[in-house]
């Protein structure tokens, strides 16, 4: 099995895992598998899960595609070449209970065949509808160990990428507390073989780093008025995937399935005008910690 091969296989492991996963935690919703192709060439398979226990919407996505490379890329990569292949894991979960956060990761490799470049991407984020300090330290620290692996540059300069990578520019905020996130990735300090590991790596990571926090917070009581900020957090995530999300773009600029590139808007969302928290609230402090540069896994981290 070619290289290109063996790492679709490895991803689609990883979306089986995932999903069996996130289908255990949940304990009622099982994922819809929706296997589709690619009229330019490839495919993939959608996994959509929606009102479960724990989880309202999710998706588990996984994509192998290829074929002439679009006159907008070309522009936008610089290049002369003509053909594409991308293959890719792709996944956002939006909880039922405010006190869960939403996640997001996504792991890829892009390969320009006939000039023989190629690259990795990916990462894991965390977005809190309420920010508790403790949760976001634990979920650095396991993407931190995880990156430890490999590299120790990787988890500062990864982190340090999230952070300008998942700020919302017109709210002045990031989208939530951040996590890694790198592109670009190709054969330097690491042979490809090994950055293969390291992706694949972050893909294993996903639970491990995701479902202490559900299990902690998927019973936690709430009051309607906590579930309308997660409305509003909800809206601003909206805002970050249809303005700023790369992959979103890619998706839409290489006729992707629309269905698939959609897959992480939230099944509700809101939008309230001018909406101000009350000083000191919960909410209020909340928005106080979507910045960048915060430390969750060192000393100056504000845990609670």
């Amino acid at each position: 099995m070619d290289f290109k091969e063996q790492l679709a296989a490895d991803f689609v492991a990883i979306q089986d895992s995932i999903c069996k996963g996130l289908e255990q935690e949940d304990g009622k919703a099982v994922f819809k598998k929706d296997a589709w192709d690619r009229p330019g060439g490839g495919g993939g398979e959608s996994r959509v899960l929606m009102h479960g226990n724990v989880f309202e919407k999710g998706g588990v996505n996984f994509s192998k595609v290829h074929g002439a490379l679009p006159e907008a890329i070309k522009k936008e990569f610089k290049t002369d070449a003509s053909e594409f292949f991308a293959t890719g894991v792709s996944i956002v979960i939006h909880p039922n209970n405010p006190w869960v956060p939403i996640v997001h990761m996504n792991i890829r490799y892009f390969e320009l065949p006939d000039t023989g470049k190629y690259w990795f991407g990916g990462g894991i984020d965390l977005t809190p509808h309420y920010v508790v300090p403790s949760e976001a330290q634990q979920f650095h620290q396991t993407l931190k160990a995880t990156c430890d692996q490999y590299h120790s540059d990787f988890y500062p300069k990864f982190k340090a990428w999230a952070d300008d990578y998942f700020f919302i520019q017109h709210r002045n905020e990031t989208r939530g507390v951040g996590g890694i996130f790198f592109d670009h990735l190709q054969e330097g300090d690491l042979s490809k073989d090994k950055i293969k590991d390291f992706v694949c790596a972050v893909g294993n990571t996903f639970l491990k780093a995701y479902l202490p926090i559900v299990a902690a917070n998927k019973h936690k009581d709430y009051t309607e008025a906590e579930k309308q900020w997660q409305q509003l957090r909800r809206g601003r995530y909206v805002e970050f995937n249809l303005v700023y999300d790369r992959g979103t773009q890619f998706g839409l600029k290489t006729n992707g399935r629309i269905e698939s590139i959609l897959m992480s808007l939230p099944y509700t969302a809101g939008w309230e005008y001018d909406h101000q928290p009350e000083p000191n609230s919960k909410e209020a402090q909340t928005l106080a910690q979507l910045k960048k540069d915060v430390d969750w896994v060192g000393a100056t981290a504000p845990i609670s």
